[in-house]
């Protein structure tokens, strides 16, 4: 670290607490001064690959001219007002027009919120909602997945199913439960299962079941899991789901805040299964992180039921339906259907992924290269054969990162799976660079 670095990293350390705020881990950081497309840029100029997009978010890349003067122009005619009932924008009712022309058929009204953790939130208060109106008010339990990610809100947190972020906040909210992920890599269906992902999902049945099936209101999961490692669920896994949910009328609620907007190589996740949610969550790429935006998306059924009811709905947020979120947003949404992201995330998730496989498939401790779109990981255990994983004071997924750092790489880690991201726009010459920095880094830290 320069003597730069370091002032700047002592005047962090004085007075800002940051997201998983450990001083420890924050006194090797990086300070980001700038951003080229794929790239982030150091105070002392050296270019890192975005390998994870920032956070997921920055599908567009750095330096977008065209969500920039987004924002501006809308700052410059109206900077701020209400989105509570009785108030309204044109950018909002524009958005949530465009959306409606997006999303899964049967969704076409939209909550806005400042990001994934609030949306989430949103979700769980809608589902309540809408059972208490139906006359189910016992109906309240959110059942979700090991290794899910939802936010770390406080009810978010209690859905989130990544133990750590439990602890030091216990006690969680009553009424949030768990079942296994469906990962392929791991999961261990039992003896005479018809297949993998099916005897996963059933284990929604199995949970549901034990709970009650006239308490549990929703069931939310991500298509594809991301912080909890790019978990890709098999075929079949989710059109079973949708089964289960309707027969014990659960809400499916799609976590789509890193899927959404052309991730995975579809609009959305779940349509790589031809599976229509009854709740949906997005934010991230929305705005490519240029703004704060997120929402939740509701069904037509639910969406009658709450209009009809003659009751409102008591939630809301001061930033809902900001108007400088949603102008970034309909910029952003032009740039992903004028520059083809989908098709770009599948092609190129596709390119990444066979090259990543080649690169780290045969290496003794390489358990698993796996992906959906423009979504890739590297799973590292002890044991191939064993699928035995390191120990965890051996901080090999750690190891790894700081080494593709060293190289020109900065991304983050699940434990010792290395989730791999980078912004839609990635050309194909970066793409090809990240096997290579990945290989390197793999032998550098396990021969």
């Amino acid at each position: 670290m320069t003597a730069q670095q370091q002032i700047l990293v002592n005047r962090d350390a004085a007075h800002l607490v940051h997201p998983l705020h450990s001083p420890s881990a924050h006194a090797t950081a990086q300070v980001w001064a700038g951003g080229e497309g794929a790239y982030l840029v150091d105070v002392e100029g050296n270019r890192f690959i975005d390998g994870l997009s920032g956070l997921w978010n920055n599908t567009a890349g750095n330096g977008r001219s065209e969500l920039a003067d987004a924002a501006a122009r809308q700052m410059k005619e109206m900077a701020f007002a209400s989105g509570y009932v009785g108030s309204t924008n044109p950018r909002a009712i524009e958005l949530a027009e465009r959306l409606a022309g997006l999303t899964y058929p049967g969704i076409n009204h939209f909550y806005l919120t400042s990001g994934g953790g609030e949306s989430t939130d949103s979700n769980i208060k809608m589902a309540r909602y809408y059972w208490k109106l139906m006359g189910k008010p016992e109906k309240t339990k959110v059942i979700s997945r090991i290794w899910g990610y939802h936010g770390v809100t406080f009810a978010a947190m209690c859905a989130t199913g990544i133990a750590p972020y439990w602890g030091m906040f216990e006690p969680r909210i009553p009424g949030f439960s768990h079942i296994p992920s469906p990962y392929p890599y791991l999961y261990e269906a039992p003896e005479g299962a018809s297949s993998q992902g099916i005897a996963a999902a059933d284990e929604l049945e199995k949970k549901i079941l034990e709970e009650g099936p006239d308490t549990v209101a929703m069931f939310i999961a991500e298509p594809v899991q991301g912080a909890g490692g790019v978990i890709v669920p098999q075929d079949d896994y989710f059109p079973r789901i949708r089964q289960i949910c309707d027969k014990y009328d659960v809400l499916l609620v799609s976590d789509e805040v890193i899927t959404g907007f052309g991730r995975t190589g579809r609009m959305f996740g779940l349509e790589h299964w031809g599976v229509q949610p009854d709740l949906i969550q997005f934010a991230k790429a929305i705005t490519s992180g240029y703004f704060p935006l997120g929402g939740i998306g509701i069904s037509d059924e639910i969406a009658a039921v709450m209009n009809d009811s003659g009751s409102p709905w008591m939630h809301a947020y001061t930033y809902s339906s900001h108007p400088v979120g949603c102008a970034v947003a309909l910029a952003m949404l032009d740039l992903i259907e004028r520059e083809q992201f989908v098709d770009q995330a599948r092609d190129k998730g596709r390119r990444l992924l066979v090259k990543l496989k080649e690169a780290l498939a045969d290496h003794p401790h390489v358990g698993e290269v796996r992906g959906l779109g423009l979504m890739c990981a590297v799973e590292y255990v002890q044991d191939k054969a064993a699928k035995t994983p390191f120990d965890a004071s051996e901080a090999i997924g750690s190891r790894i990162h700081a080494e593709t750092v060293k190289r020109g790489m900065f991304s983050r880690v699940r434990g010792d799976a290395y989730c791999i991201a980078p912004p839609i726009v990635t050309d194909e010459t970066t793409l090809d660079q990240i096997p290579q920095i990945m290989a390197e880094a793999t032998k550098a830290v396990l021969g």
